[in-house]
């Protein structure tokens, strides 16, 4: 029986790294995919209960007085219900999200971007999922909003995954960490 390669980063690894060298150490595709899948999940459940539980009676649930509340909300539109009239559009750049993180898994050495990525993933499928199947009809669905802080748009756990994502991306790059495991120093 083979000797599973360690999950951690050898000296070695951090060594090429910091050189700007691609590590030789293990793919981070299975991180990348359980963050996705956590994060997909996550929002799948949280938006079936409140589409079950709160959308019949209509009714908002105070968690913090009214500066936090949760309320469904179906949004045709992107954030802030803009764009209602190009679900479509964003039916399409959300698949095209989801190819492109797939391709880039192929050469993901960092965990860092793995779970990057895999917020944008996950947060990409739990919106996209809503655009399929969800009513008007395929490919133009709304998506289930319920995160309802004052004085702020709705959101949902899809839309969260994805701004924390795109965050972390943002900082990995001005820290010079690059996808493949590299680091430079621009």
């Amino acid at each position: 029986m083979a000797e599973a390669e360690p999950t951690i980063d050898t000296p070695e690894e951090t060594a090429a790294a910091a050189d700007g060298q691609r590590p030789r150490g293990r793919r981070r595709i299975a991180a990348l995919f359980a963050v996705a899948l956590v994060a997909y999940l996550l929002d799948l459940v949280s938006k079936i209960v409140v589409v079950a539980e709160m959308e019949p009676t209509n009714k908002s649930i105070e968690l913090l007085g009214d500066w936090l509340k949760l309320e469904v909300i179906r949004n045709p539109g992107a954030a802030f219900g803009m764009g209602e009239a190009f679900t479509i559009v964003f039916t399409v750049i959300a698949a095209a999200v989801i190819v492109v993180i797939v391709r880039l898994a192929r050469k993901l050495y960092s965990l860092p971007w793995a779970i990057a990525l895999g917020l944008l993933l996950g947060g990409a499928l739990g919106n996209l999922t809503d655009r399929i199947f969800r009513a008007p009809g395929v490919f133009e669905g709304a998506v289930v909003d319920m995160i309802a802080p004052k004085h702020f748009a709705v959101f949902n756990l899809a839309d969260s995954a994805i701004v924390c994502g795109g965050i972390l991306i943002v900082i990995l790059s001005f820290r010079g960490l690059d996808p493949d495991g590299s680091v430079h120093k621009d």
